[in-house]
């Protein structure tokens, strides 16, 4: 018997949201800030806006309120998250990327804050994905697949805080943690991810707290 793909996407009304309530929200802002709030000190090209006339401050105002509400839209776009799970495999996706893994390796998923993961029977955490949807419908969807959820990290309690300098990790994963840490408090996403894949390869699985790095070793 044909064994059907249980998808779970973002609401298509919560994504049509964004890319309309953000650009109107943006320029209603913006416009108010501009001709209302006249006390508020703006940088330079802003304060321009104030000296042009009515009529066109107004336009110039509610343009680049609008035009700053788009580019605000595709970051937030960036984390719809889709969840399908096949006969074959779990493919968590967002506009512009895709992570898969094959359903047999998945042991159990679990949110972690604003995050999707999904570990491995060692563990081994096997993806780490964005995600704003419903916990309730992700719990039926994955277990209907015969997938365990958990409400929070099984492991939770086996993390520990990494410090330099600690015995028990070689200098080649330290060096990888450092230079983690230091994309951790610039802020620079993509670095992180990279450099925590880098650390999945040697055994090691990480979880962010407060711009702090806890580790635990996966089993076996």
């Amino acid at each position: 018997m044909f064994e059907q793909t249980t998808i779970v996407p973002t609401p298509w009304w919560a994504r049509a949201l964004g890319w309309l309530g953000l650009p109107l929200t943006g320029g209603g802002l913006l416009l108010l800030i501009v001709r209302v709030a006249g006390w508020l000190p703006l940088p330079g090209p802003f304060a321009l806006i104030r000296e042009l006339p009515t009529t066109a401050a107004a336009t110039v105002a509610v343009a680049i309120g609008v035009l700053l509400g788009l580019v605000l839209a595709v970051f937030v776009d960036r984390e719809s998250l889709t969840v399908r799970i096949g006969p074959a495999e779990v493919v968590l996706s967002r506009p512009g990327s895709a992570c898969s893994v094959p359903r047999g390796e998945v042991a159990v998923a679990f949110p972690d804050r604003e995050q999707l993961v999904l570990l491995g029977r060692t563990g081994r955490e096997l993806a780490r994905e964005p995600c704003h949807l419903s916990a309730r419908r992700l719990r039926a969807a994955f277990t209907e697949r015969g997938i365990a959820w958990a409400d929070q990290d099984p492991y939770l309690s086996s993390y520990r805080r990494w410090v330099p300098g600690l015995p028990e990790i070689p200098a080649t994963a330290h060096a990888l943690f450092a230079a983690r840490q230091a994309a951790v408090k610039s802020g620079d996403e993509s670095d992180q991810r990279e450099l925590r894949t880098e650390l999945g390869h040697l055994g090691y699985v990480i979880r962010d707290d407060h711009k702090r790095q806890y580790w635990r070793q996966a089993d076996g």
